[in-house]
Formats: structure tokens, C-alpha cells, sequence
């Protein structure tokens, strides 16, 4: 047994986790040794470049946005409400994760596009979906809103109702609950699910292409320049990849700094407890 400071691990653990880390790690390593170092800031500093990396950024500012906006109650409904449908609602909130980001923007092609169910009207009144940085910022979420979801909904799971029935019972309205109590209790979770939405949308591509083509400075974010540059310019494409790596990279550890539990802590009711201990203090 591997012992921390947790629960033992049984070692024969270690080999099949060690081989996972290796199969993640490795081809970044590689990526790293391909990398022309002595031109690398130039290489990642052309201007078409820079305007990718900026409409990228922008862009998953945007769809990470309006995944909060919607995921929230979102989650929320799928936590909480007891109703038939929901299954039904809840396979259609993963259904991006599992289906090719081709088929999402195809989809949303023939919502919003020209010719689609809704981009018809949207055409009469003079707004141009498809093809547009706004088509990008839908399809960015429209991948994306899914890793907000499972997040939220599993952390409402875990932490059960207990405090808001409390709070109900003394009084206080649904709101009340769900801006005192509620939203304080998610807020680790709200942040770790906003970061990998966002991460996921600076990381998309084919959906992108598909319903928002590949316009310099309008819709070609960095995945598309990377994929364009693979051939012109490999080096080029070399160095954005990585610079896209690390970018994430850092995203994800500083997220995840910030919203981690001190260890041997657990929050509950707006305290810390130490050790299951009923000794707390607010933090």
C-alpha cells in the first residue's frame, strides 16, 4: 500500500497510473523538443498570429460567459428538479461531449446560417450569423457548456440540499436561498466548471470551422491558425501549438490553486471544519 495523506492506495495502482500520466505527458514533451527555440517569440509574434491568439481569447471570454449564464440553471434544474424529462434534457447537455465537433457546426449551420431554421428570419432582419466572430462564440459554447454542467450538477449532488431546507424552513425565500446559500456553497465548483469551459473553447476547432469558417481577425482563432500554418510553415505551427499547451496549462493550475480545499478541511455552512471536528471558524 502507498500510503498519504488520505486513505492507503494499493500499489499495484501505481503502474497502470504512472503509464496514463506517461501517455499525457510524453507527446507534450515531444511537442517541446520539436520546437525551433532560437526563433520561437518570432514565430508566435507575426502578426497573424497575435490576431489569432487575441480572437481566440476573446472569443472563449465570451462563450465561457454565456455558459455561465445558461449552465447555472442548467445545472440546477438537472440537480434538483425531480422530473420526467429530465434524463432526456441531461443526454441532450452531454450529447457535444460525445459527438464530432464537424456534426456540432453542422448543426448549428442549419440553425443559424443563411438558409437554416432560424437564420432565415435572422437574415430578413439584417443579422448575419454564420461565418461572423459572434458564430464563433456559439460554437465555443455550444462545446463547451457541457463541462460547466456535469461539474455544477455533480457538485450539488455531492452536497446535498441540507442547508437550503434549513434555510427554507426558517424563512427564507428561494432566492434568498439560492443567493446566501447556494450560490456560496458552489462557488469552488462554479469556478473549476468556468475554466474548463473556457479551456475547451480556446481549444476548439472543428465546429469553428464548420459554422465560422476561417476569416483572418473575424473567426480564424488559434486552433485554425495552427492547422493552416502545419503545412506552410510547420515550425510556425510548432510554436503556437505549444504556446496554446502552455497557455492551458497555466489556466488550469492557477484555477485549481485557488479553488482547492486546504487539505484536512471541509467546508460546511460557511466554516471550516477540521477533522469532522464540530470546531470551525469563517473563513
Amino acid at each position: 500500500m502507498v500510503r498519504g495523506p488520505g486513505p492507503a492506495v494499493p500499489r499495484w495502482l501505481l503502474l497502470p497510473a504512472l503509464l496514463g500520466f506517461a501517455f499525457v505527458a510524453t507527446p507534450l514533451v515531444a511537442l517541446a523538443g520539436a520546437v525551433d527555440w532560437s526563433g520561437f517569440f518570432g514565430l508566435v509574434s507575426s502578426p497573424a498570429s497575435r490576431d489569432a491568439l487575441w480572437l481566440s481569447v476573446r472569443t472563449a471570454l465570451a462563450s465561457t460567459a454565456l455558459c455561465v449564464v445558461a449552465g447555472v440553471p442548467m445545472a440546477v434544474l438537472l440537480a434538483r428538479v425531480r422530473w420526467r424529462v429530465l434524463p432526456v434534457l441531461r443526454a441532450m447537455v452531454l450529447l457535444p461531449l460525445v459527438l464530432p465537433p464537424v456534426v456540432g457546426g453542422l448543426a448549428l449551420l442549419y440553425l443559424f446560417g443563411r438558409y437554416g431554421m432560424l437564420g432565415r428570419q435572422l437574415e430578413a432582419a439584417g443579422a448575419r450569423i454564420a461565418f461572423s466572430t459572434t458564430a464563433v462564440v456559439l460554437a465555443q459554447a455550444f462545446v463547451a457548456l457541457p463541462f460547466l454542467v456535469i461539474t455544477l450538477e455533480g457538485a450539488m449532488r455531492t452536497a446535498g440540499d441540507r442547508y437550503e431546507r434549513i434555510a427554507a424552513t426558517l424563512g427564507a425565500a428561494p432566492t434568498t436561498v439560492w443567493w446566501r446559500i447556494t450560490l456560496p456553497l458552489l462557488r469552488p465548483a462554479l469556478i473549476s466548471g468556468a475554466v474548463l469551459a473556457f479551456a475547451r473553447a480556446l481549444g476548439e476547432f472543428g465546429a469553428t470551422l464548420t459554422f465560422a469558417g476561417s476569416l483572418q481577425g473575424r473567426t480564424r482563432t488559434l486552433p485554425l491558425e495552427i492547422y493552416l500554418r502545419r503545412e506552410a510553415d510547420p515550425d510556425a505551427a510548432v510554436a503556437l501549438s505549444l504556446l496554446l499547451v502552455l497557455i492551458a496549462v497555466l489556466i488550469v493550475l492557477v484555477a485549481y490553486r485557488r479553488v482547492g480545499v486546504p487539505e484536512g478541511r471541509e467546508w460546511a455552512g460557511g466554516l471550516w471544519r477540521w477533522g469532522g471536528s464540530g470546531r470551525g471558524r469563517r473563513q
